[in-house]
């Protein structure tokens, strides 16, 4: 029977691999769609055009940050340091059941420090212990790895990166009027955030084990997946004095030196938060001074850089798609409609449902919560619920946007160098799990 269920499962993910559109053909059908429903609701066209062109730049300062943090997040799992970490760490495991646990929970843990960690370097963990795999003669689908270490991506949700509970942590955040400010031990740190954060990996250990085809498509099927975390070979010496000096260490420390000296100003001297741009100079800080040199961190930006490709356009574009929400009726459409049928019962579901729809459209957790914050925390506290239960909910369906929408399928693929159609519909079975075991938490756990 569990062999029936593989099989079904595998030829699930092979459809939905041939029938779902690239992330820009789906930004395309999305704008059609909103513009349609703004018609339909009563304004004209000149109003929809106008509305998607005020969104299409409307991310551009946040373009840039998130390929940073993607680019300078790979390069920081490309040091020594966390490639011999992860190296270590996939020679562990003796069995299929061991390297599915244990690559499941290092992805969630990185998730957990910081999202762009577990985005960028989970498919380099899957990499690793699907090639220490093979070469034992463990079993290991690859892509399943793949799909399963991106849905453990999840937990950043509710981890130390998450964006909407840090906002609203935050004195004078744009809702502080409505909500006052919300301490972390209410959002993240409550119990249903922390049951969350704990018991989807569990379940996705279990899954994995249960679930992982028997004899699926080794990590040697993917030759260039496996050139994606092969260090860069030596190459030969300097030759003049230039590249004496990109290699020479003094150069180096010199910049770490200041950007280190900056970090502990903002955190220590002047006690202030993590924000993207904070996050970046010490991403930026901590590969410098892994990689040791610039000539070393250079030659790693280069191979970086490749992975965040698709962040460069399709942010735009799905800022377009946001632009259409925010600057015509269906975004008041679709709150109403939300408001009108809400209790304390169905308010987590219904705010997972709108985050869902939402997050396909605004690939950014941030975002959405500029977006839906308002509304969601109105109707929170119209149906006699907390604010936080509904942004916590909220948070289920933003990443189930991103474990059903093809954007970040395109960016995990990328990095991974595979097409994200190999392992997309594996991913939509582990992002049912996920809405289904989130609605109920937030549904019935103290938050």
């Amino acid at each position: 029977m569990m062999q029936r269920m593989r099989d079904r499962l595998d030829r699930f993910a092979r459809v939905m691999g041939q029938i779902v559109p690239d992330a820009i053909t789906t930004s395309v059908v999305l704008v059609l769609f909103l513009a349609g429903l703004a018609l339909a609701l009563g304004d004209p066209l000149s109003k929809a055009a106008d509305a998607y062109y005020k969104g299409l730049w409307l991310l551009l300062p946040f373009t840039m940050q998130m390929t940073l943090i993607i680019v300078l997040s790979s390069v920081l799992g490309a040091t020594p340091f966390f490639r011999r970490g992860i190296e270590a760490v996939s020679r562990v495991p003796r069995t299929r059941a061991q390297v599915v646990m244990l690559s499941v929970a290092v992805t969630a843990v990185l998730s957990y420090l910081y999202w762009g960690l577990g985005m960028t370097l989970g498919p380099l963990v899957a990499i690793h212990f699907a090639r220490e795999a093979e070469r034992k003669g463990i079993d290991i689908d690859f892509m399943f790895l793949l799909a399963l270490l991106w849905a453990a991506n999840a937990c950043w949700q509710y981890g130390l990166s998450a964006s909407g509970p840090l906002l609203m942590a935050s004195p004078g955040h744009f809702l502080e009027k409505l909500t006052g400010v919300i301490p972390l031990s209410r959002s993240i740190w409550s119990p249903a955030a922390i049951a969350i954060s704990v018991i989807f990996p569990l379940v996705l250990m279990a899954m994995g084990i249960a679930l992982m085809p028997k004899q699926g498509r080794r990590l040697s099927e993917f030759p260039d997946s496996e050139k994606a975390v092969e260090p860069d070979p030596p190459g030969a010496g300097p030759t003049n004095w230039s590249e004496r000096i990109e290699r020479n260490a003094f150069v180096t420390l010199s910049l770490c030196a200041l950007l280190g000296s900056w970090i502990f100003t903002h955190f220590f001297t002047k006690g202030l938060g993590l924000d993207i741009n904070a996050l970046n100079t010490t991403l930026l800080f901590l590969c410098l001074l892994l990689h040791g040199n610039v000539h070393r961190f250079t030659q790693a930006l280069r191979k970086a850089v490749t992975a965040a490709w698709p962040v460069i356009v399709l942010y735009h574009l799905y800022a377009g798609v946001a632009g259409l929400i925010q600057n015509t009726s269906v975004g008041e459409f679709l709150a109403r409609a939300v408001a009108s049928v809400s209790t304390p019962y169905t308010f987590p579901l219904l705010a997972a449902l709108t985050g869902t729809v939402v997050s396909i459209f605004v690939p950014s957790s941030g975002g959405q919560w500029a977006i839906q914050g308002y509304v969601t925390s109105k109707a929170a506290i119209a149906v006699g619920v907390t604010v936080e239960r509904g942004m916590l909910a909220l948070g289920v369906g933003d990443h189930m946007g991103n474990l059903t929408s093809p954007f970040w399928y395109v960016v995990v693929g990328g990095i991974a160098r595979v097409n994200f159609r190999e392992f997309f519909g594996y991913g939509l079975i582990f992002a049912a799990v996920w809405f289904v075991l989130g609605v109920a938490i937030f549904t019935f756990l103290p938050c």
